[in-house]
């Protein structure tokens, strides 16, 4: 994650981890990692699944994402930007989100999406020097997500 400043009050923030229903999906792909070996090696058949568990495990951690909203910034993974470079944030439902993610979607876009958690939050940028128009990003709470966003900034 990305240092917020140490003297700014944090007022938002989320973490993004897989449903307990791609962990299932895991588990039943570690299992069936025992159907292959079962025949050629029996210890394989305990030993594979466990290791095929531990290395989904960790990928999926590795695609866990924190949203932190600060006073003064916003941090989504390890991309961060200034909150005075922040427009505006509009809350989708999920279908409001998968038609964004689809035919509205700007290709100049910065997405942080995560298909367990159907809904998002588009910020819009005010920055000029930056050709990003705007971020799209996953969130289980989307509307605690854009009020947060919407708070008054510290100057």
């Amino acid at each position: 994650m990305a240092p917020t400043q140490p003297d700014t009050h944090v007022i938002y923030t989320e973490k993004l981890r897989p449903s307990p229903g791609i962990w299932a999906l895991c588990a039943l792909a570690a299992a069936s990692t025992a159907l292959m070996v079962f025949p050629v090696w029996k210890i394989g058949a305990i030993v594979l699944p466990v290791v095929t568990f531990l290395l989904l495990l960790l990928w999926m951690r590795s695609l866990t994402v924190t949203i932190v909203v600060t006073e003064t910034q916003l941090v989504v993974g390890e991309a961060h930007i200034e909150r005075r470079f922040v427009a505006d944030a509009h809350p989708y439902d999920a279908e409001a989100a998968r038609v964004a993610r689809g035919v509205e979607l700007n290709a100049r876009a910065f997405l942080k999406l995560r298909p367990w958690i159907k809904p998002a939050v588009k910020i819009d940028i005010a920055d000029e020097t930056d050709p990003t128009p705007y971020w799209l990003v996953s969130s289980a709470h989307p509307h605690e997500f854009a009020a947060a966003l919407k708070t008054p900034t510290q100057s």
